[in-house]
């Protein structure tokens, strides 16, 4: 199991179209898919994007710390709050403006969550920090909490084969067949839901 690339992270959210038209008015991205149950948005839907599910509110970081976006060149801005979400740039090379950079999370052992993750398939980038196709996972020392109605909904990698995530050991959450993508969902370290996702042939979001 080698995912190639952080696809996304889903959101809880109370106030998703406000999100959406922040990121589109601000952030370089576009709404890729709008339903009544998500919005989906990214600069590029091959690329790194943020999935924002409609919940009641209001929601509880949890697990979560921030989100980092990827740019080549660093504005005066650099830190944005919208509600509960929290989104920071970071200057590094990127094919694409916008891109996802990391993921922080709160862990109570964030060096022995790292360890967990390399068993789910990713790669080590640190004692506390883990990579998945140039993008990262990090994690900061704090308490994740339980939370009933948290901010995170889970974060997904991309993957040639979604079934094979069912032999990492992990308990499987759910497996969906969408139009699009296939996708099996696993229960992560510190109640982090990951989400194991392969493009189907027929895959034409832009």
């Amino acid at each position: 199991m080698n995912p190639t690339k952080l696809d996304h992270v889903a959101y809880w959210l109370e106030n998703r179209d406000e999100v959406a038209d922040f990121c589109v008015a601000h952030l370089g991205m576009h709404v890729i898919e709008r339903t009544d149950a998500f919005t989906l948005i990214g600069s590029n839907a091959r690329r790194g994007k943020l999935t924002l599910f409609e919940a009641e509110g209001p929601r509880e970081p949890g697990a979560l710390k921030h989100v980092g976006l990827r740019v080549s060149k660093l504005p005066e801005e650099t830190s944005f709050r919208i509600g509960a979400v929290e989104l920071v740039l970071v200057e590094a090379p990127t094919d694409v403006e916008f891109d996802l950079d990391h993921v922080a999370l709160y862990s109570k052992t964030p060096e022995e969550t790292a360890e967990a993750y390399l068993r789910l398939g990713f790669e080590r980038a640190g004692p506390r920090r883990v990579e998945v196709g140039g993008a990262f996972v990090e994690f900061h020392e704090g308490d994740p909490g339980d939370p009933e109605k948290p901010l995170l909904n889970h974060l997904a990698v991309l993957v040639e084969s979604a079934d094979a995530a069912k032999d990492l050991g992990a308990e499987v959450d759910k497996v969906v067949d969408a139009a699009n993508t296939y996708a099996v969902f696993l229960c992560g370290p510190e109640g982090v839901r990951i989400e194991y996702v392969e493009h189907k042939p027929t895959f034409s979001l832009v």
